[in-house]
Protein backbone atom coordinates (compact mmCIF):
# COMPACT_ATOMS: atom_id res chain seq x y z
CA UNK A 1 0.00 0.00 0.00
CA UNK A 2 1.60 3.23 -0.74
CA UNK A 3 1.82 6.18 1.33
CA UNK A 4 -0.47 9.08 1.08
CA UNK A 5 1.38 12.19 1.35
CA UNK A 6 -0.03 15.93 1.21
CA UNK A 7 -0.48 17.00 -2.65
CA UNK A 8 2.31 18.56 -4.26
CA UNK A 9 0.21 21.51 -5.73
CA UNK A 10 -3.00 23.07 -6.47
CA UNK A 11 -4.85 25.53 -8.65
CA UNK A 12 -4.13 29.11 -7.74
CA UNK A 13 -6.43 30.85 -9.59
CA UNK A 14 -7.90 31.33 -12.96
CA UNK A 15 -8.04 34.46 -15.45
CA UNK A 16 -10.30 35.10 -18.11
CA UNK A 17 -11.13 37.28 -20.61
CA UNK A 18 -14.02 38.80 -20.79
CA UNK A 19 -15.96 41.47 -23.01
CA UNK A 20 -17.78 43.75 -20.53
CA UNK A 21 -15.75 43.59 -17.32
CA UNK A 22 -18.28 45.67 -15.43
CA UNK A 23 -20.83 42.87 -16.24
CA UNK A 24 -18.75 40.27 -15.23
CA UNK A 25 -17.41 41.82 -12.33
CA UNK A 26 -21.42 41.87 -11.06
CA UNK A 27 -21.40 38.73 -11.59
CA UNK A 28 -18.76 36.98 -9.90
CA UNK A 29 -19.24 39.52 -6.72
CA UNK A 30 -23.05 39.96 -6.41
CA UNK A 31 -24.32 36.57 -7.31
CA UNK A 32 -21.05 34.33 -7.10
CA UNK A 33 -20.07 35.32 -3.42
CA UNK A 34 -16.27 37.14 -4.28
CA UNK A 35 -14.92 39.97 -3.12
CA UNK A 36 -12.96 42.76 -5.70
CA UNK A 37 -9.18 42.99 -4.26
CA UNK A 38 -7.72 44.57 -6.63
CA UNK A 39 -7.89 46.32 -10.06
CA UNK A 40 -5.78 47.51 -12.83
CA UNK A 41 -6.10 49.44 -16.24
CA UNK A 42 -8.43 46.58 -17.64
CA UNK A 43 -8.49 44.15 -15.26
CA UNK A 44 -10.53 43.26 -11.58
CA UNK A 45 -8.89 40.40 -9.27
CA UNK A 46 -11.35 38.86 -6.83
CA UNK A 47 -11.05 36.02 -4.23
CA UNK A 48 -12.92 34.11 -1.57
CA UNK A 49 -12.01 35.23 2.28
CA UNK A 50 -8.22 36.74 2.59
CA UNK A 51 -6.61 35.09 -0.68
CA UNK A 52 -5.19 37.58 -2.81
CA UNK A 53 -7.30 36.49 -6.07
CA UNK A 54 -9.27 33.70 -6.72
CA UNK A 55 -10.00 34.93 -10.28
CA UNK A 56 -8.80 37.20 -12.43
CA UNK A 57 -11.10 38.88 -15.33
CA UNK A 58 -9.66 41.54 -18.21
CA UNK A 59 -11.03 42.78 -21.29
CA UNK A 60 -7.24 43.33 -22.55
CA UNK A 61 -8.13 42.04 -26.04
CA UNK A 62 -11.85 41.04 -25.51
CA UNK A 63 -13.91 44.07 -24.65
CA UNK A 64 -16.95 43.73 -26.86
CA UNK A 65 -15.66 40.34 -28.59
CA UNK A 66 -18.06 37.76 -29.11
CA UNK A 67 -17.62 34.56 -26.78
CA UNK A 68 -15.77 31.71 -28.97
CA UNK A 69 -17.56 29.06 -30.49
CA UNK A 70 -18.51 25.66 -28.84
CA UNK A 71 -16.73 23.74 -31.39
CA UNK A 72 -13.04 25.34 -30.50
CA UNK A 73 -10.48 24.01 -28.23
CA UNK A 74 -10.57 26.34 -24.77
CA UNK A 75 -11.81 25.90 -21.13
CA UNK A 76 -14.82 23.62 -20.78
CA UNK A 77 -15.85 25.40 -17.05
CA UNK A 78 -13.82 25.59 -13.87
CA UNK A 79 -15.32 24.69 -10.71
CA UNK A 80 -16.09 26.84 -7.50
CA UNK A 81 -15.84 24.47 -4.17
CA UNK A 82 -18.20 26.13 -1.19
CA UNK A 83 -16.81 25.26 2.32
CA UNK A 84 -20.49 24.62 3.47
CA UNK A 85 -24.17 23.12 1.51
CA UNK A 86 -25.80 26.14 2.96
CA UNK A 87 -23.18 28.16 0.92
CA UNK A 88 -23.94 26.56 -2.50
CA UNK A 89 -27.57 26.87 -1.56
CA UNK A 90 -27.46 30.56 -0.75
CA UNK A 91 -25.43 31.09 -4.38
CA UNK A 92 -28.18 29.17 -5.86
CA UNK A 93 -30.66 31.29 -4.72
CA UNK A 94 -29.32 34.22 -5.74
CA UNK A 95 -28.87 33.16 -9.22
CA UNK A 96 -32.46 31.63 -9.29
CA UNK A 97 -33.81 34.96 -8.25
CA UNK A 98 -31.73 36.75 -11.04
CA UNK A 99 -32.82 34.01 -13.67
CA UNK A 100 -29.71 32.99 -14.52
CA UNK A 101 -29.91 29.83 -16.47
CA UNK A 102 -29.24 26.86 -14.89
CA UNK A 103 -28.04 24.35 -17.41
CA UNK A 104 -28.06 21.05 -15.36
CA UNK A 105 -27.40 19.39 -11.70
CA UNK A 106 -25.65 16.58 -10.37
CA UNK A 107 -25.03 14.67 -6.90
CA UNK A 108 -21.39 13.29 -7.80
CA UNK A 109 -22.15 9.67 -7.03
CA UNK A 110 -22.96 10.43 -3.22
CA UNK A 111 -19.47 12.54 -3.32
CA UNK A 112 -20.65 15.99 -4.21
CA UNK A 113 -23.70 18.27 -4.98
CA UNK A 114 -23.00 20.41 -8.05
CA UNK A 115 -24.60 22.83 -10.06
CA UNK A 116 -23.59 23.54 -14.01
CA UNK A 117 -24.41 27.08 -15.79
CA UNK A 118 -22.37 30.00 -17.39
CA UNK A 119 -21.11 33.49 -16.81
CA UNK A 120 -22.74 36.04 -18.90
CA UNK A 121 -19.46 35.24 -21.31
CA UNK A 122 -20.70 31.97 -21.48
CA UNK A 123 -17.71 30.40 -19.55
CA UNK A 124 -18.37 27.33 -18.33
CA UNK A 125 -18.95 27.04 -14.48
CA UNK A 126 -19.37 24.76 -12.06
CA UNK A 127 -20.77 25.65 -8.33
CA UNK A 128 -19.99 22.56 -6.21
CA UNK A 129 -19.51 21.43 -2.30
CA UNK A 130 -18.32 18.50 -1.42
CA UNK A 131 -19.42 15.94 1.17
CA UNK A 132 -17.54 14.82 3.62
CA UNK A 133 -16.02 11.32 3.05
CA UNK A 134 -18.25 10.82 6.52
CA UNK A 135 -21.55 11.53 4.97
CA UNK A 136 -20.63 9.97 1.19
CA UNK A 137 -22.46 6.99 0.74
CA UNK A 138 -20.72 3.26 0.80
CA UNK A 139 -20.48 1.89 -1.59
CA UNK A 140 -20.98 4.80 -4.00
CA UNK A 141 -23.93 4.50 -6.47
CA UNK A 142 -21.95 4.39 -10.57
CA UNK A 143 -24.15 6.87 -11.85
CA UNK A 144 -24.67 10.56 -11.39
CA UNK A 145 -27.77 11.70 -10.56
CA UNK A 146 -29.51 14.95 -10.66
CA UNK A 147 -29.59 17.15 -8.10
CA UNK A 148 -32.58 18.08 -6.18
CA UNK A 149 -32.53 22.24 -6.22
CA UNK A 150 -35.55 22.11 -3.98
CA UNK A 151 -34.11 20.21 -1.26
CA UNK A 152 -30.47 22.11 -1.24
CA UNK A 153 -32.53 25.05 -1.27
CA UNK A 154 -33.73 24.17 1.84
CA UNK A 155 -30.47 23.89 3.63
CA UNK A 156 -31.43 28.18 3.51
CA UNK A 157 -34.80 27.76 5.74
Amino acid sequence: MREQREPVADIGHVHLKVSDLERAVRFYRDLIGMTVKNRVEGAVFLAFGDYHHHLALNIWRSAGSDPPSTETTGLYHFAIRYSTRSDLAAVVQRLLEADVQIDSTSDCAGAADSVYLHDPDQIGLELTWDRPRELQPNPRPKNDQPLDLEELLNELA
